[in-house]
């Protein structure tokens, strides 16, 4: 990552979609796409699709409000992430938490949907590898 760019790289890109498993097979069967994970829990389907040997993955969910994507960055340290975006007059919003770590989502004055995350589990992403619940 270079000095003065504010995030590291791009690892998901997180997609509404309002029938995951129709989706997933267009994104598979059609694009050729590779599927990471689909999994059903809590009233929540998620699933992961790998479209290129470089990040991002496409994660398709049915809980996302709206039709815009999330643009999901990691950062090294996201308490420091946040801070320098604070000294750069962004109004900070709340974090929470994901399977990977504590991540922060917000919009930007065009719509455009950001977050940041720090991976704090590394292991998760191999817990949920080939788990196909749909």
């Amino acid at each position: 990552m270079a000095a003065s760019a504010p995030f590291g790289p791009l690892d998901f890109l997180y997609v509404p979609s309002s029938d995951v498993a129709r989706d997933l097979a267009y994104f598979t069967d059609t694009l050729g796409g590779e599927v990471v994970f689909a999994i059903d829990s809590m009233g929540t389907r998620v699933a992961a699709v790998r479209m290129s040997d470089e990040p991002p993955l496409v994660l398709l969910t049915d809980h996302l409000e709206g039709e815009r994507p999330i643009l999901v960055y990691r950062v090294a340290d996201l308490d420091q992430a946040l801070a320098a975006l604070v000294a750069r007059g962004w109004d900070r919003e709340a974090t929470f938490e994901i399977p990977h770590g504590p991540i922060c989502s917000f919009t930007a004055p065009g719509g455009q949907r950001l977050a940041i995350y720090e991976l704090t589990r590394p292991e998760v992403g191999a817990s949920f590898a080939g788990r196909r619940d749909f």
